[in-house]
């Protein structure tokens, strides 16, 4: 803009030089007027910074940055270059193509999907300026590079089962942690970090489903010796309690209480059959018994 006020006044004064002594001067004295008049508002144009409500400025004059400039309107010198950061949120998603390739501490490839929460600290917008140089090359330049170094960090720290399962919550507050110590010094204000997805490659989900087999058919294998000691030992413990029924069976059973089961036997089978003999007795052969049911 100020070049064009420039342009505009050395315009103003060649139609002012060329216009003398010539017929209608007038003509040409009034487009010298009109040119310095465009010429002074460019100038005041030149000198008028508008900063938007969302944004910082940063001014630089001859190669000096100057003080950072808020939202409004702003008197600068025509030669003073302003650089705008918006401070809005900014949303980085890591994720389809861009999402993050790493590895766990026994080398194998899982696939992370994060998104990175940021926005621009005003009052750091110069030390913005002088890492990134522009606004639009802040995620470029300092967010993304950064925050892809630090996941890839965090999970070669972990195995593969810690980084897709049991210690995805741990990861994701770590990843969080040395993103926002990274890259608040540089102006750059981290509210949050989410670790969305983490998918093992193919070659290490195969590698997964081969280690689940094995722990399964070890733990069948297990289960099934478990259950086969289980079974041997109530046997033995059911045998065990038979043997000693039988001791104590064995030592109450004397000769005069088995004489006395026999008579009590038939006495009770004498009453469908009157009369019979039945061999009961201590010795070998049993003394022979009369039972007369009749006569009781």
């Amino acid at each position: 803009m100020f070049v064009l006020s420039v342009l505009l006044l050395i315009t103003a004064v060649v139609l002012l030089l060329v216009g003398r002594g010539r017929t209608g001067a007038g003509q040409w004295k009034l487009g010298a007027a009109l040119s310095a008049l465009a010429a002074l508002l460019a100038g005041v144009f030149a000198c008028v910074q508008v900063v938007d409500a969302s944004e910082v400025g940063v001014p630089v004059t001859f190669g000096k940055i100057g003080t950072p400039l808020v939202s409004g309107v702003h008197l600068t010198s025509p030669f003073t270059d302003v650089t705008s950061f918006s401070t809005r949120p900014v949303d980085l998603d890591l994720n389809g193509k861009d999402r993050v390739e790493v590895r766990s501490s026994q080398g194998g490839v899982l696939y992370a999907d994060v998104t990175v929460k940021w926005a621009v600290v005003p009052a750091k917008a110069v030390e913005l300026f002088r890492l990134a140089g522009s606004g639009d090359a802040v995620e470029e330049r300092l967010v993304l590079p950064d925050s892809r170094e630090i996941i890839r960090n965090v999970f070669a720290k972990h195995t593969s089962e810690e980084g897709y399962a049991s210690a995805r919550e741990q990861i994701g507050s770590e990843i969080a942690a040395l993103v926002k110590e990274r890259l608040a010094p540089r102006g750059i204000d981290v509210t949050s970090v989410n670790l969305r997805n983490v998918r093992p490659s193919d070659k290490l989900q195969e590698q997964i489903d081969k280690k689940i087999q094995q722990e399964q058919a070890t733990e069948r294998a297990t289960e099934a010796a478990r259950t086969a000691k289980a079974e041997a030992e109530r046997k033995r413990i059911e045998a065990e309690g038979i043997a000693r029924a039988n001791k104590i069976i064995e030592r109450s059973l004397s000769d005069k209480v088995l004489y006395n089961q026999c008579l009590e036997a038939y006495k009770e089978a004498a009453k469908s059959n009157p009369v019979y003999a039945v061999p009961c007795g201590t010795d070998a052969n049993g003394t022979p018994v009369i039972v007369d049911n009749g006569k009781k």
